[in-house]
């Protein structure tokens, strides 16, 4: 758990960019770790060679071809940590809480 909450300090501050990056190269590293090639994770992936190596250049890569390459390298279970609950909060506080919005405004 610490290593998690470890992981999030150390992205605040941090552009969408250096964060892509940091994750293209964490996952380059998981590859190497691996002894896998990059023609080899692609095809494990089930994305292009030329995805996995712009991903790894650049750390651009849509959601899905990243969920593909987590799993091939055993990393899925990661994702579970992105987005997770918040706290759970006391009747009094949600009941005091503003309501939340459930959709945006139209410009």
């Amino acid at each position: 758990m610490m290593s998690v909450i470890a992981n999030i300090l150390s992205l605040e501050g941090s552009s969408p960019a250096e964060i892509s990056r940091g994750l293209a190269e964490r996952a380059r590293r998981r590859r190497l770790d691996e002894n896998l090639t990059q023609p080899g994770l692609a095809a494990r992936a089930g994305v292009s060679p030329a995805s996995l190596r712009r991903f790894e250049r650049t750390g651009a890569v849509s959601v899905e071809n990243l969920i593909r390459i987590a799993l091939a390298l055993g990393a899925a279970d990661e994702f579970v940590h992105l987005f997770p609950p918040r706290e759970t909060r006391s009747l009094d506080e949600i009941i005091a809480a503003p309501k939340q919005r459930v959709r945006g405004k139209r410009t």
